[in-house]
């Protein structure tokens, strides 16, 4: 008989220090056998669904909800969300497998993933084993551990092993029926919590943790899964940070001595991963006049895939100050966006751009402008391996689009804020980004695997925002006490 595996997702990173509340409605929600369609797509349901029908599994699909990161998510979207989720659960079972992120937040809940857990374990008894995958951001808690038996975090930040995470979860899942081993998950917190650019792997203090984690792995069998957990710092909740998660079937002390050997490390390195960004002034004059090849500036504290609104005008204001010359910048600005549907292409017009959202910003930025383009933001992503491809799968839509004008600057208007994870954003659009000398994103780390490969440099920089790099600027008051590097 083919094992009977339930499948469900859930999917936000919730930033807590912004305006507003991430609702229903910024939900794409996919239930029940529409759910399948996606199977071997790019994203990690893609992959574990594909791992699913190579193993002969009976899927039974439930219900996915996925938003972009955000404001606080409302109370009456996990409720809804539990709610859809049991109703599709029909005993037997004998597994669950499930696509988290690990960071979502509710003013009910500030353990969202592990509220749908409990009342997911209350339904389907103690015995079921309950597999799946999960951001490497995520604030993993001791709910989650207890609650679960193998969740397996990503390993690579840019998360471009988003969907192989999903197949090793699904592969693990499938020894566990095949052998009837089923293992525990075990979790340690070091007092220990970074921005999202001190969490690059391909650098200190990430690179070491990753490498750590590897060899624990590959040193004994009884440990099926070490992740390492670089936290969201943006969620204001208890466990916010770095922390440790091992699915093993050996002994509890075999476990807790890896995740301490984990720990140790974490805070050896903790200064390391405290990455914070200079001021506009000083990277400005390090670049000095033009210099050959692309320099792309870096807006972490707007960074989009963190949750921030991704209008900021802090560098698009240096930008039009400095009469900066081909060069380009992304504002989401839908009320911008609207206003242009009813000129001609090359007829000028005075915006008020960005600075909408965040109190931290200096507000929208009047430009006289001339409009370039209109159209359809949706595009096939050039990278199915990349950052937006785990959040997304094979295409993303910016909504109603719009290229303007001023002076030598580009700016491309979008009516849906766009992690800028792939180059087929600029190019859809028609501009082409190896054509410009300086070009913008609004990211901390995930930007790099697009723009390594067509950047001559690349500086972050500091400009007012709820992304801020600088975690001592932040009102925290959830997080335990003490903790690096809001304390000494």
């Amino acid at each position: 008989m083919p094992k009977r595996v339930l499948f469900a997702g859930l999917f936000h990173e919730t930033h807590t220090f912004l305006e507003g509340t991430t609702g229903l409605g910024d939900f794409t929600i996919v239930r029940d056998d529409e759910l399948l369609r996606c199977a071997g797509d790019s994203s990690p349901m893609g992959g574990a669904l594909e791992c699913a029908q190579s193993f002969g599994w009976e899927v039974l699909p439930a219900v996915d909800y996925r938003a972009s990161p955000g404001a606080m998510v409302e109370d009456a979207v996990v409720k809804l969300f539990c709610a859809e989720l049991l109703a599709r659960v029909t005993l037997p079972l004998d597994a669950v497998y499930l696509v988290l992120h690990g960071a979502m937040v509710s003013p009910a809940f500030d353990d969202v993933e592990g509220e749908v857990l409990a009342q997911l374990r209350a339904m389907i008894g103690p015995d079921v084993p309950l597999f799946g995958v999960f951001d490497l951001h995520a604030n993993f808690t001791q709910r989650m551990a207890e609650l679960s038996n193998c969740l397996v975090a990503y390993r690579e930040n840019p998360h471009t092993d988003a969907r192989h995470a999903a197949l090793i979860a699904a592969t693990l899942l499938q020894r566990s029926l095949t052998t009837g081993q089923v293992p525990k998950m075990h979790w340690q917190h070091p007092p220990v919590m970074w921005p999202p650019t001190g969490t690059a792997t391909a650098s200190e203090p990430m690179l070491s943790l990753e490498a750590l984690a590897r060899e624990l792995e590959s040193g004994s069998t009884d440990l099926w899964a070490v992740s390492v957990c670089a936290g969201f710092s943006f969620a204001d909740m208890p466990e916010a940070g770095v922390s440790f998660a091992i699915a093993s079937t050996g002994s509890e002390e075999q476990a807790l001595a890896a995740l301490q050997r984990l720990s140790d490390l974490a805070f050896a390195e903790k200064e390391k991963g405290n990455v914070t960004d200079p001021e506009v002034a000083d990277v400005f004059a390090r670049l000095g006049t033009s210099l050959p090849g692309l320099t792309v500036l870096v807006e972490a504290s707007d960074n989009i895939g963190g949750g921030a609104p991704g209008d900021g005008t802090g560098l698009l204001r240096a930008l039009v100050e400095r009469r900066v010359t081909n060069a380009a910048i992304c504002i989401n600005d839908p009320a911008a966006v609207q206003q242009l549907q009813a000129l001609n292409l090359g007829q000028m017009i005075t915006l008020n751009i960005g600075g909408h959202v965040s109190r931290l910003d200096a507000g929208p930025l009047p430009l006289a402008v001339e409009l370039i383009r209109l159209g359809e933001g949706k595009f096939e992503l050039e990278d199915k391996q990349s950052h937006l491809a785990s959040m997304s799968g094979d295409h993303f839509d910016m909504g109603s689009c719009a290229v303007v004008r001023h002076g030598e600057l580009t700016i491309l208007l979008t009516s849906i804020k766009t992690p800028p994870f792939d180059l087929g954003q600029w190019r859809s659009q028609g501009i082409e980004p190896t054509a410009l000398s300086v070009i913008v994103v609004k990211a901390a780390v995930a930007h790099r695997r697009a723009y390594d490969t067509i950047a001559a440099r690349m500086f972050w920089v500091d400009t007012p925002g709820p992304c801020t790099s600088n975690l001592k600027t932040l009102p925290y008051r959830k997080v335990r006490r003490p903790l690096y590097p809001l304390d000494s």
